[in-house]
């Protein structure tokens, strides 16, 4: 029936038993996942996981080493040009030419598609306006802030019209309300029909920009889902946090854990306690005796997935 064929999302990447390997080292591990027009898909995982040798691979900069990606419906490898020409990224790291203007960094790199001079000068226009920089396009790019860099970056890599667009860390070192920013600017882009890929070490910032995302590590795929799915199937409801004092501590964990919660976790400087009702286990705790020196119950976070199927442990 056409009509419900029609309601079936276009996949726009596909990959199965995606590989990649440097020697003997395996960055990514036989990974499979799709992703479908005009959502947000997130990467996490740690230092090492495999997030950047992906995102090189669906950037038709690195071709895999095994497995079978197809991006746009073409072969990364033998239609990589052409696919590239599709796309847009944004990298980790800001490579404006600090000796330009604003707006010449958007009329030089639109050059590079070919496109032509009134076609650039018309899209640069439009989009100074949407990353709110119409005011600095005469300014040099130097002394710009950090948030104006990296929306004169996504600017830039709008300039072809791209139909992915590819973002590694997209508000690292941003304060708080330059970060903001940006997330309205992508949320805007998501509206307009604009497919996002993006890796982030922000767990706020994936909650509220993916719609779903994968979780990775040692090169392969922990988890996958959409952020109230993986909360819902990897943590609790709520998350009751307690500190004691250090001498206390130990104490304190083996009294709460003769509690029996749902799980528990000890930290160098505080105990969590995951459970349906965080409230209602706390009143658990002070009759047993227990007197915390701080107590905060709130609800399970996308950082408690990422924790628990990651690690606490920091890898360089």
């Amino acid at each position: 029936m056409p009509g419900i064929l029609a309601l079936v999302p276009e996949v726009l990447v596909r990959a199965q038993g995606l590989t990649k390997r440097f020697g003997s080292f395996t960055a990514v591990d036989g990974i499979d996942f799709e992703l479908q027009a005009g959502e947000a898909f997130g990467f996490l995982g740690p230092n090492g996981a495999g997030k950047s040798s992906t995102m090189r691979m669906l950037g038709c900069v690195s071709p895999p080493t095994a497995g079978n990606l197809t991006i746009l419906g073409g072969d990364p490898v033998r239609d990589g040009a052409a696919i590239r020409a599709r796309l847009g990224v944004v990298p980790q790291e800001d490579t404006l030419d600090n000796e330009l203007t604003v707006r010449e960094n958007l009329l030089v790199y639109g050059r590079y598609f070919g496109l032509g001079r009134k076609l650039i000068a018309e899209r640069t226009d439009q989009l100074l306006d949407f990353v709110q920089l119409t005011e600095r396009a005469d300014d040099m790019v130097d002394p710009l802030s950090g948030g104006m860099k990296r929306r004169l970056t996504i600017a830039r890599s709008l300039i072809n019209d791209p139909e992915i667009l590819i973002l590694d860390e997209p508000t690292t070192g941003l304060d708080p309300q330059a970060r903001h920013v940006v997330w309205d600017r992508l949320f805007r882009l998501k509206q307009r029909g604009v497919t996002l890929i993006l890796t982030t070490h922000y767990m706020d910032e994936a909650e509220q920009l993916c719609d779903r995302l994968v979780v990775m590590d040692h090169g392969k795929i922990a988890a996958e889902g959409t952020p109230r799915e993986l909360i819902a199937r990897y943590s609790t409801p709520e998350v009751l946090e307690l500190r004691f004092a250090p001498d206390e501590q130990d104490a304190a964990a083996e009294k709460i854990n003769d509690l029996s919660p749902e799980r528990a976790e000890v930290t160098a400087d505080r105990i969590l306690i995951y459970e349906a009702d965080g409230d209602k286990f706390l009143e658990r705790v002070r009759a047993a005796g227990l007197t915390p020196l701080t107590e905060l119950v709130r609800r399970s976070s996308l950082e408690d997935v990422f924790l628990r199927l990651t690690g606490r442990t920091l890898i360089d």
